[in-house]
C-alpha cells in the first residue's frame, strides 16, 4: 500500500502531523518532499511525523559568520569533509550530551534509516579534523536534490560543528541554492542569521526545488 500523509496543515499545535508508519527509506523520501520529518517523542511513539508551524530556516541572504567564529578558526582551522564517515557521525550525533534534552532522539532505527538514506544518495554529512585527522565535529541531513536538511551535529572540539555549519553553508551557496531547512532554531543556528518563518512560506519554497537534483552535483 503506498505511503500517504495528511496535509501539513492538518498538524497540531506542537506540529505534530502523523504517528507510525515506517521508517525507511521510500517515507523519509516521501515525508521530506512534502515538508515532514521525523522526531521520536519516546519508546511509546518511535514513530512520530512533525510539520511545525513555524519553521526554522537558515537564509542565505541573511546569513553570517560570527566575528568570534571568524577569528577562531583563523587560528586553529579544521579540515572540513563532505560525505565521509556517515556511520561514526551520526553516532556521535546520537551519543552527544545535550543541556535542553534528557536522552537522544537519534535511536537504532534512526540510525539505520539514514545509512540507507545515504547510501541511497540522499542523506549528506560534514566532518570536522584536527591536525592528526582525528574526527573532531560534524553534522548530518538530508538532501533530496535541492530540498537540504540539517539533521544534528556534534562536537569535541571547541567550534568544531560551528566549522562544518559554516562549511555547509558555503558549499551549498556555491550549488545556487537559497537556504537551508533547519526544522527549529537552536543558539548555534540563530547566531549564523537562522529564523522562523511560517509553514506556508516553506512550503512554497521547497516546491519550487529540483528534488531530482543527484546529490554529488551540490557535494
Amino acid at each position: 500500500m503506498p505511503v500517504k500523509f495528511p496535509p501539513v496543515n492538518a498538524a497540531n499545535e506542537d506540529g505534530l502531523l502523523a504517528i507510525g508508519g515506517k521508517l525507511n527509506v521510500e517515507t523519509l523520501t516521501l515525508a521530506y518532499s512534502q515538508g515532514i520529518f521525523p522526531w521520536p517523542v519516546g519508546q511509546d511513539y518511535p514513530n512520530t511525523w512533525f510539520a511545525p508551524d513555524p519553521r526554522g530556516v537558515i537564509l542565505f541572504k541573511d546569513f553570517h559568520i560570527p566575528k568570534s567564529l571568524k577569528k577562531f578558526l583563523r587560528k586553529n582551522p579544521y579540515q572540513i569533509r563532505f560525505n565521509e564517515d556517515f556511520p561514526q557521525i551520526i553516532r556521535r550525533c546520537a551519543d552527544a550530551k545535550r543541556s535542553h534534552e534528557d536522552g537522544t532522539w537519534i535511536n537504532q532505527e534512526i540510525v539505520k534509516a539514514y545509512g540507507d538514506m545515504f547510501a541511497d544518495g540522499k542523506a549528506y554529512c560534514v566532518g570536522a579534523y584536527d591536525e592528526e585527522g582525528c574526527l573532531v565535529g560534524g553534522l548530518y541531513g538530508v538532501c533530496l536534490g535541492e530540498i537540504v536538511s540539517g539533521e544534528s551535529m556534534f562536537f569535541e572540539s571547541v567550534n568544531a560543528s560551528k566549522a562544518c555549519l559554516m562549511a555547509l553553508i558555503e558549499r551549498l551557496q556555491e550549488s545556487g541554492l537559497e537556504f537551508l531547512d533547519t526544522q527549529m532554531v537552536t543558539p548555534v543556528v540563530a547566531a549564523f542569521g537562522g529564523k522562523l518563518i511560517r509553514r506556508s512560506l516553506f512550503m512554497g519554497m521547497i516546491e519550487r526545488l529540483d528534488s531530482s537534483r543527484p546529490r554529488n552535483d551540490i557535494f
